[in-house]
């Protein structure tokens, strides 16, 4: 009864997650009788509230890629700072020639993004945003630059403090609009 109750939760906890494949491509690598081709897939795993991870895996059969890629973004998740819908400021991530710049949006505004951007916010459970990628289309760059920037957020009430200043000083310019009238 104890290992029924311990694999129902397993699956509770799995259900939870979105999982998105990003990209799964053919890869190949050159060796002495000619090349050996093996599969790399791409994703991205969240909890729609906050935690997002990616990870990437590599087989010679497109499931067993998947299922690494799956293992290794759980075990990748990462909190995400955001404020209601949206992210609590603006911020830019590069690797590569991939640069990935993020800025706050107001409620209904939705999700402008597209490709692996899109993926990464809505698995972590961003809702309204305004994004754009600069140099580089390579999808792999574009989401670890898109990573970077969620990890550059700050939690408004961390920064506030710091700061010295009262947490309506930082919020998003629509918010400060609302408040002063």
């Amino acid at each position: 009864m104890l290992a029924s109750q311990v694999m129902e939760l397993e699956q509770q906890k799995e259900q939870q997650f979105d999982e998105r494949v990003i990209e799964i491509a053919r890869v190949a690598k050159v060796v002495k009788g000619g090349r050996r081709f093996q599969f790399r897939v791409t994703m991205v795993v969240g909890d729609n509230n906050g935690k997002v991870g990616m990870g990437v895996g590599k087989a010679n059969a497109v499931p067993d890629a998947m299922r690494k890629a799956t293992e290794r973004a759980h075990k990748d998740l990462r909190p995400v700072f955001l404020y209601g819908t949206t992210i609590p400021h603006e911020s830019v991530g590069k690797v590569g020639g991939a640069v990935i710049m993020i800025r706050p949006a107001s409620r209904g505004t939705g999700v402008i993004a597209a490709g692996g951007v899109r993926a990464v916010l809505e698995a972590a459970g961003v809702r309204d945003i305004l994004t754009k990628s600069m140099g580089s289309a390579n999808v792999l760059n574009v989401v670890q630059a898109t990573f970077k920037a969620l990890d550059q957020l700050k939690s408004p009430k961390e920064e506030a403090a710091r700061r010295g200043k009262p947490l309506e000083d930082l919020l998003p310019f629509w918010e400060r609009r609302k408040k002063n009238g």
